[in-house]
């Protein structure tokens, strides 16, 4: 799989609509469609750049409403591990917590994010239990994780909830930030 399109419906019904029209627009995989939070249906599909640009234009022009969608080519190995939730982060001098008002350009800034800088995404958080938003967890030095902060921050524009650069974080606080622990 080289592109992952992603698109995220304002309503659950809706969104397994276009899940199913996507499917049978292209030769694409299906590779999540769910609910999460506030109401919404986030749907993940993969396979060759133009079988997913196909399907994700069927779900722009099918007339429901979208929080929204994108087609990422060359996916970062990263983001894919991290969807799979089989990330984490290791030793470094910093982290960098990124709050995204959506689901769907929480993943496409993420992907700019690990593009751009000597980053490692240790965690990708997709919407549920947290009202239908998303975050991410960078980890790295602190030069490289400001310049990967950036990168999404420009890629998010109004979808930027916050974003933070934690240098020397403290242990307990990595744990919380990439696994999960309360």
């Amino acid at each position: 799989m080289d592109t992952l399109g992603v698109v995220e419906s304002r309503s659950i019904a809706g969104g397994a609509v276009i899940a199913d029209s996507m499917v049978k627009s292209a030769d694409v995989e299906l590779v999540r469609a769910s609910t999460i939070c506030s109401g919404r249906y986030l749907i993940f599909v993969a396979g060759d750049r133009q079988a997913v640009h196909t399907a994700v234009e069927t779900a722009r022009e099918s007339g429901r409403t979208l929080s929204g969608s994108f087609v990422i080519s060359n996916v970062s190995p990263q983001v894919l591990d991290a969807l799979k939730k089989s990330s984490a982060a290791n030793e470094h001098d910093a982290l960098g917590v990124i709050e995204c008002r959506n689901v769907s350009s929480g993943i496409n800034a993420a992907d700019c994010a690990v593009k751009r800088s000597a980053v490692q995404l240790a965690r990708l958080v997709t919407g549920q239990g947290i009202n239908g938003k998303s975050y991410f967890v960078l980890s790295g030095d602190v030069a490289s994780v400001e310049e990967a902060a950036e990168a999404a921050k420009s890629a998010l524009g109004q979808n930027l909830v916050d974003a933070v650069v934690i240098p020397r974080p403290s242990a307990s606080v990595v744990r919380a930030l990439t696994s999960g622990v309360r």
